[in-house]
């Protein structure tokens, strides 16, 4: 049962955490071992409807375990945030504006590597 600390602490925030607990994990996690991990603080409820959505968005691999479930992330962080661009991007009719605009937004050092990793895909491509 929760003592009411997982209603203070901002969803995003317990996502981020979640997250962080099952990237740094040698293997897949129950819901109460990532609980565990977290401080075992929230009721654990609050971490299994984590997980849940987590997995429903795609995010998370889950396997079954016994009685319940064992989950694990599909990306490292930046195949993360990567997919969530990718995601957006597909959203929009407008791809070529939404593209257009973010490397318009690019610092200069984000621009090179951009170039280096389409120079690479082109050689590549070859």
């Amino acid at each position: 049962m929760s003592d009411g600390k997982d209603l203070r602490r901002p969803h995003g925030e317990l996502v981020a955490d979640v997250l962080a607990v099952l990237w740094a994990a040698q293997g897949p996690l129950s819901a109460g071992q990532v609980n565990d991990a977290l401080g075992g603080e929230l009721a654990r409820t609050t971490v299994t409807t984590i997980l849940t959505r987590l997995h429903e968005k795609g995010t998370l691999a889950r396997r079954r375990a016994g009685r319940g479930f064992v989950y694990s992330p599909v990306h490292d962080s930046p195949g993360l945030a990567a997919s969530r661009m990718h995601r957006e991007l597909l959203s929009d009719p407008h791809r070529h504006l939404v593209l257009e605009r973010f490397v318009s937004t690019l610092s200069e050092s984000d621009e090179d590597v951009l170039r280096r990793l389409l120079r690479t895909a082109e050689e590549e491509a070859r």
